[in-house]
């Protein structure tokens, strides 16, 4: 393959075994997996848009892991990505996922008439209710990549798009380069907002060059409906709203999706997606749905039982303080939410949260009453 990148054609000025990084104190799936032997197969190539097996890995390199959470350690710089550094990425994916392997097709389901019950999560419990997802446009570089001009063309195509959304969806484009610091401050203490790119992770990736430029939020007069634009993706669609009403938010999440993405296409641009990979997106751990159903809820008493833990794994869910992944919880609240992205459908995911949830919700009840839970201890899922 030519070079198009001429830094990277400087490194071939050294050996591979001189370009290899030192990954002895890492902890995330990137180190795992890649071995002198995979770099030096990969070093030299670059995807159309100049993309490097130096550019995915490097964000891994600077951020040797978290001491709680894998990280990844890798990012795609455009949809071509997954194809040609293939044989670092598809190992990385089958170990993040589960063991999803480069043959399995994913599949994907936005249909709200399939999921199974989701209206009747207790709200003395289950605070607020969430699901959110990425998008990809085709044809761009995805956010570590993209030019000035890239970022505000997808900037654009997305005003123009979400204007034409009306009744429960109609909103309003909020650019954050207009913002004041005081409403933007609103806005991310509320929930709705995307911090200002502060986490190693994301500045190691190149997401945060440029910042405001090309960046905002839109959302409905509701604030039920918001679209998050050049974040760490082209777009976050996110449906949320106070209590339990999960099948309520589900249904405004698939409506609004499906409504856009046809917004899109009438002019002339299509979301990133293929068989393999379900919709693409910047981090593989995204990829497939890049769909998380979450819930605010209060378990004081299940959180502190020996077997919450094992709860958890066998219910397919995670668990977050309420401020994101490194916060603690507050009052016994968690945000739980699905661990897959990739091999189940969307309908599927929230499923797993909405029946994992009420379960949950069971046992804060017993163990409020001083009875046992070992009678509802779940199947592995």
């Amino acid at each position: 393959m030519p070079f198009g990148n001429t830094h990277n054609k400087l490194k071939m000025n050294y050996s591979s075994d001189q370009e290899f990084p030192d990954l002895t104190k890492h902890n995330n799936h990137m180190a795992k997996i890649l071995t002198p032997e995979i770099y030096s197969n990969l070093r030299d190539k670059e995807t159309p848009s100049g993309f490097t097996l130096d550019d995915v890995i490097q964000t891994g390199i600077d951020n040797p892991g978290h001491p709680f959470i894998m990280t990844v350690g890798c990012v795609a710089g455009d949809e071509e990505t997954y194809e040609v550094f293939k044989e670092l990425l598809d190992p990385v994916i089958e170990d993040r996922h589960g063991g999803y392997k480069p043959s399995d097709k994913h599949k994907t389901d936005i249909n709200p008439d399939n999921l199974q019950g989701g209206d009747d999560l207790d709200p003395n419990y289950v605070l607020s209710s969430r699901v959110r997802t990425g998008r990809s446009v085709r044809g761009f570089c995805l956010p570590p990549h993209c030019s000035r001009g890239e970022r505000r063309a997808i900037e654009d195509l997305s005003i123009q798009s979400l204007d034409v959304l009306d009744g429960d969806l109609k909103g309003t484009y909020y650019a954050l380069k207009n913002m004041t610091d005081e409403e933007q401050q609103q806005l991310i203490d509320d929930h709705f907002l995307f911090d200002k790119p502060v986490s190693p992770l994301l500045l190691a990736s190149g997401m945060a060059r440029d910042w405001p430029d090309g960046r905002g939020i839109w959302h409905n007069e509701g604030k039920t409906f918001l679209v998050w634009v050049n974040e760490e993706d082209h777009l976050r669609v996110i449906s949320m709203q106070k209590g339990g009403n999960m099948k309520e938010v589900f249904n405004r999440f698939c409506t609004g999706l499906t409504k856009i993405e046809s917004l899109f296409k009438d002019r002339g641009h299509e979301f990133m997606w293929n068989e393999h990979l379900g919709y693409v997106l910047t981090c593989p751990s995204n990829l497939g749905t890049g769909l998380r159903a979450g819930v605010h809820v209060k378990i004081p008493n299940l959180s502190k039982h020996e077997s919450f833990g094992e709860v958890l794994k066998r219910l397919r869910l995670q668990k977050r303080g309420t401020g994101g992944v490194d916060t603690a919880a507050v009052g016994g609240v968690f945000d739980i939410s699905n661990a897959d992205r990739l091999g189940f459908s969307e309908v599927e995911l929230v499923q797993m949260v909405v029946d994992g949830v009420r379960l949950m919700v069971d046992m804060e009840k017993r163990l409020e009453a001083g009875q046992a839970i070992d009678d509802l201890m779940p199947e592995q899922k």
